[in-house]
């Protein structure tokens, strides 16, 4: 089909631009640019839908933008590595498609990099949706990345190690932080005990 009649298709169906852009890897000022044409032209969809795909490239004009398959391939090579670069602390996705810009400025806008890169994700390492009960099960575990405080007093910097749990059912979160430098079990047992109660706005111990 058409990319062009696919636009015109999906827009008939009261699809939003973004979607329609998405889906039919597409830019959306590309799309804007053929449905202003469309209402412009003051026929309807049917008598639009009636051209062939000859007539319809005629009637529009042909679109200059470079090959969509070439820039979507172009961005899922990048994929791999995005996912790589996730993993590292303080890397988030706005900053890598920040790069990927810089190396393909007429790459795709932040929103569809992130649609694709979801879809890519789902198929390269599918999840298991999991269903909780509410009070069932309690996630816990402290945090890789240490905080700090200063001492109103003493003025003094001091790392703390962060503890965090979560309700599986209602994503209820509690965070604790210990100046204690082992993560023995006790310390553990006595944090996660302290989840169960609701604790201050900051609790450090």
């Amino acid at each position: 089909m058409s990319k062009i009649r696919k636009i015109l298709r999906m827009y008939s169906q009261q699809r939003p631009i973004m979607t329609i852009a998405a889906q039919t890897d597409a830019s959306r000022n590309t799309v804007k640019k053929y449905l202003a044409a469309f209402k412009a032209s003051g026929f309807t969809f049917e008598e639009i839908d009636a051209l062939n795909d000859k007539e319809l490239e005629d009637f529009f004009g042909k679109s200059k933008e470079h090959p969509p398959i070439s820039r979507m391939q172009s961005m899922q090579r990048c994929f791999p590595q995005v996912d790589k670069e996730l993993k590292r602390t303080g890397v988030n996705r706005y900053m890598l498609w920040e790069s990927y810009r810089k190396e393909f400025p007429d790459g795709y806008q932040y929103s569809q990099f992130c649609f694709y890169y979801n879809q890519w994700k789902a198929r390269v390492n599918p999840t298991m949706h999991m269903d909780h009960k509410a009070g069932d099960k309690l996630y816990v575990d402290f945090a890789g990345e240490k905080l700090s405080y200063t001492d109103k007093d003493t003025g003094e910097v001091i790392a703390v190690e962060v503890f965090v749990a979560i309700l599986g059912a209602s994503q209820l979160r509690r965070f604790r932080a210990s100046k204690r430098k082992t993560l023995s079990q006790p310390a553990r047992i006595r944090c996660t005990l302290s989840a169960a109660s609701p604790p201050p706005l900051c609790r450090i111990t």
